[in-house]
């Protein structure tokens, strides 16, 4: 009997789910803020940066092969350069905000 009980709860959660947003009212059109431009919003450049970290990884790994035991030589051409290349940009990302 306890089977049927958790299918029939598992029901009632999934029709609460879709149900109760529906029945809640939306803010009038009126009185929603205007949406500020979201700061997480990735770009070109920011995509193209996340690829290019990819690349430098990648072909790290393959000209290293760590999996050989070269591992350190794979942190320093391949991590560290990514690391602290993303650490510059974190950095000076955080400074262009304290100056708006």
């Amino acid at each position: 009997m306890t089977g049927i009980s958790e299918i029939l709860v598992l029901i009632l959660l999934i029709l609460c789910i879709l149900i109760i947003p529906r029945m809640i009212t939306p803010n009038p059109p009126g009185k929603m803020k205007k949406a500020r431009q979201s700061s997480r919003v990735s770009t070109m450049k920011m995509r193209s940066a996340i690829v290019l970290s990819a690349a430098v990884i990648i072909i790290s790994a393959l000209w290293t092969k760590p999996w050989q035991g070269h591992i350190s030589m794979f942190i320093v051409t391949g991590i560290l350069p990514v690391a602290s290349g993303w650490s510059f940009i974190w950095i000076c990302s955080t400074q262009k905000d304290k100056n708006l």
